[in-house]
């Protein structure tokens, strides 16, 4: 799909999956048209337009959004907006006579007047804008055309300014009048919080006329009244001026000033109230609109920096949180499937594996069972925070909550799990009995693991988180599948390294050290009591079945099955064996 003739680029958060978006608003219809690269992928922020360019832009599919029913957002936002003071000859009159004025009262600067506005002050068109009574009792308004940089530039001669300019918006630059004066600079009397508007829309240059008109208006009281030809600074002088010393950036925003008409030019002087409205309009960038706050609003902006974090986040794989549910401050991937009704299975995947490995047995058991599926922080669809340590401990009981939350009668399930997931399912049976009614662990490591291969393990966890799980893919592959499986089983060696390359590298890593950390833990398998299958493979290296009968031996009401010809990764090299294997235990079980 084509770009409209005629493009106005908004931001908005997306009604369906909560994430940033960049669209086209039809200040006609009040509709957002969702916008895409030509690839199809979403676009995020204005960035990612001015940098792309608009021939690498189109229309997305789907029936256009009415703007009331989405939460606008600024056009442009996360730095400092550069700004500039009396910049028309009217109002540099008017500011001199105000006493309000700490700069050098001359009636046309020498130089251009710059100061920033804070990026905590940006709110966006709607918003209300906040008194800060105690802070100041002069709250003002000040009109001002945005100009956005479209490419980074040092130096620029003014002749050459404007292929530096991408485009423009509308920007209130509210003002606290007392202390833009006590303060001497500006910077502090313009940087309240909500003190920014900025919006509706960011336009390119190429689809506005060159001289644009702006208006101001308060309670449908026109205001201000000028043109972009009034400036005393032209905007290729500011731009050139802005970057004789110091690079601008694609994205940075300078509002280039006001006209004549604010608050405190009038006799007397007319500051802002609660409930007022102020609206600014601008050729071809329609109407910013926001209202005046109450005294006692709360300051949304506590809440927006807070909510903010740097801290990373890796495998956000989930759009729009799709799937996720929260368990205490995490957010994990869970599903449920099968027959509610039925007798519940809890499944517990392996390193490198995710839910979706359980499918062949899903299969069989959706039309008996009520089957309860997830992922482990990190792994498959589940999102894991850098400050989140993964142990054995702790995706027990992430599986513990997980349940609780989706069977609130708690009523015992079978669990099911694979390889390092079996640690994952025994500490399970081990601190909840209750919740555990009977075990098939299919493949599980010792316990505790031997130190050489917590070493081992410990080393595959760096690996991956420098050069990818590419780096282990093979190795992994090559040990975990037996030699008839990589001989006459392509499809199994396709899905197991398949699983492996799906994986996010920091989440695998920190199984990983989940993993290499049990060496420091024996699990008391004499404790557990609930009927238990041990499946294994004959050739499977992780769990040969030594260990397997082992285990077999320390839980007292076990069995165990060894698989022919089958590595570790069991369901993949034998799916008939595993299955009937597991539905013949179940239906013993009754």
């Amino acid at each position: 799909m084509s770009t409209p003739p005629s493009i106005n680029y908004c931001a908005y958060v997306d009604p369906n999956s909560g994430e940033h978006r960049i669209g086209h608003l039809d200040l006609t219809t009040e509709q957002i048209h969702r916008l895409v690269f030509i690839s199809g992928t979403q676009i995020s922020d204005l960035y990612q337009v001015i940098e792309a360019g608009e021939g690498n832009i189109q229309l997305g599919r789907g029936d256009p959004i009415p703007l009331s029913q989405v939460q606008l957002l600024p056009p442009i936002s996360g730095r400092d907006i550069l700004a500039v003071g009396k910049n028309y000859v009217e109002h540099a009159k008017e500011f001199n006579s105000s006493g309000f004025d700490s700069s050098d009262k001359n009636d046309q600067p020498t130089f251009p007047v710059i100061f920033t506005k804070r990026a905590t002050s940006i709110i966006a068109h709607g918003e209300q804008v906040l008194l800060h009574p105690g802070f100041t009792e002069t709250p003002d308004y000040e009109g001002e055309i945005g100009v956005i940089i479209g490419k980074a530039g040092h130096k620029i001669p003014e002749s050459e300014a404007m292929d530096y300019v991408w485009g423009y918006t509308i920007i209130n630059d509210f003002t606290a009048r007392e202390r833009q004066r006590d303060h001497k600079q500006f910077y502090i009397g313009k940087s309240p919080d909500t003190f920014c508007p900025i919006g509706p829309v960011a336009v390119p240059k190429e689809r506005l006329p060159t001289n644009l008109q702006l208006q101001t208006f308060v309670n449908g009281e026109r205001r201000q009244d000028a043109t972009l030809d009034q400036l005393i600074f032209s905007i290729p002088t500011l731009v050139s001026c802005l970057s004789q010393g110091q690079t601008l950036q694609p994205g940075d925003t300078l509002a280039t000033g006001t006209p004549y008409g604010v608050g405190f030019g009038f006799r007397p002087m007319k500051f802002l109230q609660a409930g007022d409205e102020v609206k600014v309009s601008v050729t071809g960038l329609g109407t910013l609109t926001n209202y005046i706050a109450a005294t006692d609003a709360v300051n949304p902006t506590v809440e927006r920096v807070k909510s903010q974090s740097a801290i990373p986040v890796a495998n956000q794989k989930a759009r729009g949180h799709e799937g996720l549910v929260k368990i205490g401050t995490k957010e994990l991937f869970s599903q449920i499937q099968g027959q509610i009704e039925g007798p519940p299975i809890i499944f517990i995947h392996g390193l490198g594996g995710s839910s979706s490995y359980f499918s062949p047995l899903v299969a069989k058991l959706s039309s008996t069972h009520a089957l309860y599926l997830s992922d482990f922080e990190g792994h498959g669809l589940s999102p894991t925070n850098a400050l989140s340590e993964i142990t054995i401990a702790s995706l027990a009981s992430d599986i513990r909550d997980i349940y609780h939350n989706a069977r609130p009668d708690r009523k015992p399930a079978t669990v099911i799990a694979h390889s390092m997931g079996c640690l994952v399912a025994m500490k399970l049976a081990l601190e909840s009995p209750e919740l555990v009614s009977s075990l098939i662990l299919m493949g599980p490591p010792p316990s505790p693991l031997p130190e050489a291969g917590s070493a081992g393990i410990f080393a595959r966890a760096e690996l991956v988180r420098s050069k990818g799980l590419v780096a282990v893919a093979d190795a992994v592959v090559n040990a975990g599948l037996s030699s008839q499986t990589k001989e006459s089983n392509l499809l199994a060696v396709a899905a197991t390294r398949m699983s492996l390359l799906g994986q996010d590298p920091e989440g695998y890593a920190k199984a990983c050290t989940a993993l290499a950390k049990s060496a420091n833990e024996t699990l008391d398998t004499t404790s557990l009591t609930c009927p238990t299958l041990i499946l294994t493979g004959d050739h499977d290296a992780i769990s040969p079945p030594d260990l397997c009968f082992s285990y077999g031996k320390s839980i007292k009401n076990s069995k165990v099955g060894v698989l022919e010809g089958v590595g570790h990764w069991h369901l993949f090299e034998d799916v008939k064996g595993v299955v009937d294997a597991v539905h013949t235990y179940l239906e013993k079980l009754g």
